[in-house]
């Protein structure tokens, strides 16, 4: 069954067919699969799941309170993207008045850090509860504001920017962001996962928006740190970023993660010649963009093309790595996952 075929895929065992995740916010896909409306019904999504044979599922867990409710952090609106634009903000808002409130910035003084027990307690907890409800997937832990997604939610892009220009102080910022993650790092640890997601966006689509050194200096040997907790405790570590960093793939590889989940921004044949045999992969050259514009050979072309790699691939998770939005209409959806499932068998 798919929890099997996640485990066994996670473990870099070859399975009987590749495996399957999505990031799906496509509540009429949903409904038309299961008759369950998602927005209503909690059910909606784990008989989705298991309808589309998910064998993992993407998730992360900061801890029981947001930073929203600890300290300063930035709104930065949101554009429309979910069905009937639920989730469009308008306010934007900044609470730091200055550059220099940016570089004097400490996020452990600024959010605290939680009781390392009861961080673990519930950390254990909600995972239990989570692995219960979704007994057909492997439920990871993870965490999602890891550095540069932290230094976003905290000052927002434009802020962020400015800052980073001062390599040094910003490397000192940063490390306050490690700090707080590390705390969080060692209390997922001490919990049952048998995974951990890494989230961190630290680039966008373009690439890099800091230069190659700062990153090698100052972001991928924090990592190598926080995975190296996991590690000690036998966890399985996936890297997650949105955007552009094929530049950066051997970097993550050398820094201690188990496997990378990207984009098609990113050169599937790439990472599969370098990392086909070790590592994870979690993507495809299926793109969104393919699912809500293009036509049925454009999405039957990039899945054979997918294929033809990914099932030599013991570790391979087949998705399309930037996400099914509300927008992609639902016919070409159900063609692509029913196209996949005619074509995954090894």
């Amino acid at each position: 069954m798919s929890y099997e075929i996640g485990m066994k895929t996670l473990k870099l065992e070859f399975a009987e067919r590749v495996a399957h995740v999505e990031y799906c916010s496509n509540y009429a896909l949903v409904r038309k699969v299961t008759g369950l409306d998602p927005t209503k019904d909690e059910n909606a999504w784990r008989a989705f799941y298991d309808a589309w044979q998910y064998d993992l599922i993407w998730l992360t867990n900061d801890g029981p309170v947001g930073w929203e409710n600890r300290g300063r952090v930035t709104d930065m609106g949101h554009a429309e993207f979910l069905e009937g634009g639920i989730d469009k903000r308008e306010t934007v808002r900044c609470p730091f008045k200055d550059i220099e409130e940016v570089l004097s910035f400490d996020a452990v003084e600024e959010y605290g850090l939680p009781n390392f027990d009861d961080l673990v307690n519930y950390y254990e907890n909600w995972h239990k509860q989570t692995q219960s409800f979704y007994q057909n997937q492997v439920c990871p832990g993870g965490y999602h504001k890891t550095l540069v997604s932290g230094a976003i939610q905290a000052f927002g892009w434009e802020m962020l920017l400015f800052a980073a220009a001062d390599r040094e102080r910003f490397d000192r910022v940063l490390e306050s962001f490690f700090q707080l993650s590390l705390h969080h790092y060692r209390a997922w640890a001490k919990t049952s996962i048998k995974v951990f997601i890494c989230h961190d966006d630290m680039v966008w689509t373009q690439g890099a928006f800091m230069h190659p050194d700062f990153y090698r200096k100052a972001i991928f040997p924090r990592y190598k740190k926080l995975w190296e907790v996991l590690h000690e405790s036998g966890i399985i570590v996936l890297f997650c970023s949105d955007g552009n960093w094929s530049e950066f793939v051997d970097d993550i590889a050398a820094a201690g993660a188990d496997g990378f989940i990207f984009e098609p921004l990113i050169p599937l044949e790439y990472v599969v010649e370098r990392y086909g045999k070790t590592h994870i992969i979690v993507g495809s050259k299926v793109d969104c963009r393919t699912l809500t514009f293009g036509t049925i050979e454009e999405i039957k072309r990039q899945i054979d093309e997918t294929m033809k790699i990914a099932k030599y691939c013991p570790g391979f998770i087949f998705a399309v790595g930037n996400h099914i939005p509300s927008n992609v209409p639902v016919e070409n959806a159900e063609f692509y996952f029913d196209y996949l499932a005619q074509n995954w068998w090894r």
